[in-house]
């Protein structure tokens, strides 16, 4: 449960597929299918994508969207929000409230598959909003070891989902409820309880204690 109230403006969510998009038993579509104000970024060259041109799109829909926006990102998705974030500064929390970040893709590792090549060196500066990344630890994409890094390096606050996969369809997560409690959390760090943006420390005080919580119910235990 979000501790917006009735009469706070809740975000807009955009969602950030990477790459090939994401197919109809992603939890990213169904998420667009279930919850309010969610949308997908349609990014184009899914299959040969192009950082700047990514970067653009992503842009594109920020400013288009009506802000507080919060973006969900898989993949290279990810990255693509960490190149928007460096190419297009914005002040702390706005127009872009927060992030949720699932199984970033390694784009620095010597075998990176060329397709996603584009995108590398990965950005290494703090995130202008509070952020959540999640990894698993078998993740094909990446090593956890890796997540960890780019969660420290952005800011994020680092969420380990245990084994299971590049956390997809193929993952067998469905809906993927865990993400959609952990995506409350990122809503309630960029707000308070009447819409305010929330100062960079009450963010991560809110994503350290709450994530957290969220994590030891569901991956934890």
């Amino acid at each position: 449960m979000t501790i917006f109230s009735e009469t706070a403006a809740r975000p807009a969510v955009l969602t950030v597929p990477g790459l090939g998009n994401s197919g109809p038993s992603h939890w990213q579509s169904l998420w667009e299918d279930s919850l309010p104000d969610t949308h997908r970024v349609e990014l184009g060259m899914w299959n040969k994508p192009h950082r700047n041109a990514w970067v653009t799109k992503l842009d594109q829909a920020i400013r288009t969207t009506r802000a507080p926006v919060v973006l969900v990102a898989h993949s290279l998705g990810c990255l693509a929000v960490a190149w928007w974030a460096t190419l297009s500064p914005q002040p702390y929390g706005w127009p872009v409230a927060g992030a949720l970040l699932v199984a970033p893709a390694d784009v620095d590792r010597p075998d990176v598959h060329p397709d996603i090549a584009a995108f590398k060196p990965s950005p290494r500066q703090l995130l202008p909003f509070p952020s959540i990344l999640v990894a698993s630890t078998d993740d094909p994409w990446i090593e956890n070891e890796k997540a960890r890094s780019l969660a420290a390096q952005w800011g994020s606050h680092f969420v380990d989902a245990g084994a299971q996969g590049h956390l997809n369809a193929a993952s067998g997560i469905g809906s993927w409820i865990e993400g959609q409690e952990l995506l409350e959390r990122v809503i309630d760090a960029g707000a308070d309880r009447r819409g305010q943006p929330r100062n960079p420390g009450e963010a991560r005080q809110v994503l350290s204690v709450n994530a957290t919580e969220a994590a030891e119910r569901h991956y934890l235990r």
